[in-house]
C-alpha cells in the first residue's frame, strides 16, 4: 500500500518499527508498503542515526548557495582582517589577489558583509569633508619630484616620555621614507635625519613642509638654517599656506593611519614606540595596498632618486655679472662701507646680487631668489613672488 499523504510520518514509524521487530524481512516489508528497498533502507538508516526525528521530511532548499564563499576562504579573510584591523574590504581583497592570484576571491562588497557579520567593522568618526587641494601636488607625477616632511603631533608613551615623530614620504608613490622619533625638534636633529635619508634614497627635487620650525621662520622668505642646507643641495623647499594642512593632504592622511596603528594606545616606552614605527613603516610600504595607487603597494611604485647625495656639499657659485657678498656674524652684508641686514640663517654664507636697475638688485642664494635690495635705502625687501628659481 502506498504512503498516505496525511499519515506519511506515522507509516514511516510503523515501517521502521516492524523492521526493528525482526519478524518481517526488508523485501517483504517493502512489498507490503509498496516502496523500493532503497527507500526502505534509507528510512531505517535515518532512524538509526537520528532517532524518530530522522523520519521527518527534510527541506528541499539547498543547504549552501552556489555563490556562497567557501568557509576556508572566509576564514582566511577574517584572519587577515584581524592581523590588519584598519584595512577595509577593498584593501583586503587587493592584498589577497596579489598574494594568491589563482584563488577566486569574493567581491569587496561580499567581504564587507562578512566583516560586518563577524563584528569586525570599526565605526569611524564622521569628519567634515574638505575639497582636495590639488594644485600644489600637480607636479608630483614621478617618484622623488616632491617629498613631504612634517612632525606628527606629539604624544606620550605609557611611562610619560614625550614622542615627536618626524615623517618623510614621497608624494607620488606614498612611500614612507622615514618615521623617526626625535629627542628635539631642532635643525640639528632634523638635518641629521635628512642626511641619512638622502644617503639611502638620493635627493628629491622639492621638499614640502608646513610653516613651523625648523622648516620656516619669520625671516626674509621664511629662510632657516635647514633651508640653507637644502638649497645647497639644489632642493626647492615648498611651504603650504598657513592653516591649510589639506595642501599636504596625502602626508596628513598617512599621519592619521600612523596614529591609529601605533599610538592608540601608545607603547610602554621610547624604544618600544620606535619599534612600532618601524613595523608600521614596513607594513605601510611593503604590505598595505593603496587605493590611490590602483591597490598597489608604495614599495612597488617607488624607486630611489638618481641624484645621489654628494660626498662634499659645494658652495654656491654665481655668474660674473653678479656682485657677491658674504653674510657676516650679525646676519648682514657690506655695501659701500654700510651693513645691510639680511638674515641670521645665512651667517657665513655667500649671496649674489643681480642688478635690476641702477637702484634695485635681486638677492640670490645659490639659484634661489630671496628678496630685493634697495641700494639707495640700504634695506632688503620681500619679492612679490618669492621662491622661484632663477632661469
Amino acid at each position: 500500500m502506498p504512503w498516505k499523504e496525511s499519515s506519511v510520518l506515522d507509516q514511516r514509524k510503523e515501517f521502521v518499527g516492524e523492521y526493528e521487530g525482526g519478524l518481517v524481512t526488508m523485501a517483504e516489508l517493502c512489498r507490503i508498503y509498496e516502496i523500493s528497498r532503497e527507500t526502505g533502507y534509507k528510512w531505517v538508516q535515518r532512524y538509526q542515526e537520528q532517532g524518530w526525528k530522522g523520519l521527518e521530511d527534510l527541506s528541499r532548499s539547498p543547504q549552501r548557495h552556489p555563490n556562497q564563499t567557501a568557509p576556508e576562504l572566509e576564514e582566511r579573510i577574517v584572519d587577515l582582517r584581524r592581523a590588519h584591523p584598519r584595512w577595509g574590504a577593498r584593501k583586503l581583497r587587493a592584498y589577497l589577489e596579489q598574494r594568491y592570484s589563482r584563488v577566486k576571491w569574493p567581491a569587496a562588497s561580499t567581504i564587507g558583509d562578512l566583516l560586518q557579520r563577524e563584528g569586525l567593522i570599526i565605526a569611524r568618526v564622521v569628519r567634515r569633508k574638505t575639497p582636495p587641494y590639488t594644485q600644489p601636488l600637480a607636479h608630483a607625477g614621478e617618484p622623488n619630484q616632491v617629498w613631504c616632511v612634517d612632525f606628527k603631533g606629539w604624544f606620550r608613551t605609557q611611562d610619560g616620555e614625550r614622542i615627536d615623530p618626524l615623517t618623510i614620504s614621497d608624494a607620488c608613490s606614498r612611500y614612507l621614507l622615514r618615521c623617526q622619533a626625535v629627542e628635539r625638534t631642532n635643525t640639528e636633529q632634523v638635518q641629521g635625519i635628512f642626511e641619512a635619508t638622502f644617503r639611502e634614497y638620493g635627493l628629491p627635487w622639492r621638499m614640502r613642509s608646513d610653516n613651523g620650525a625648523p622648516f620656516a621662520s619669520r625671516a626674509l622668505a621664511g629662510i632657516t638654517r635647514l633651508w640653507v642646507y637644502l638649497m645647497k643641495l639644489g632642493i626647492v623647499l615648498e611651504r603650504i599656506e598657513p592653516g591649510h594642512p589639506e595642501q599636504n593632504g596625502r602626508h596628513e592622511r598617512m599621519h592619521r593611519t600612523l596614529e591609529e596603528e601605533t599610538a592608540q594606545p601608545p607603547a610602554a616606552h621610547r624604544r618600544a614606540q620606535q619599534k612600532a614605527f618601524h613595523r608600521f613603516r614596513w607594513d605601510y610600504n611593503q604590505e598595505r595596498p593603496h587605493e590611490a595607487l590602483g591597490q598597489k603597494t608604495p614599495a612597488s611604485c617607488y624607486q630611489p632618486s638618481p641624484r645621489s647625495y654628494p660626498a662634499r656639499i659645494r658652495e654656491p657659485e654665481y655668474g660674473t655679472g653678479m656682485q657677491v657678498r658674504r653674510v657676516g656674524l650679525r646676519g648682514g652684508f657690506s655695501w659701500k662701507h654700510e651693513s645691510v641686514f639680511l638674515s641670521e640663517a645665512l651667517i657665513g654664507e655667500r649671496v649674489g646680487l643681480e642688478s635690476i636697475d641702477e637702484r634695485y638688485f635681486t638677492i640670490y642664494f645659490a639659484e634661489f631668489p630671496l628678496g630685493r635690495f634697495d641700494s639707495f635705502g640700504l634695506q632688503v625687501e620681500p619679492l612679490p613672488s618669492c621662491g622661484k628659481q632663477k632661469s
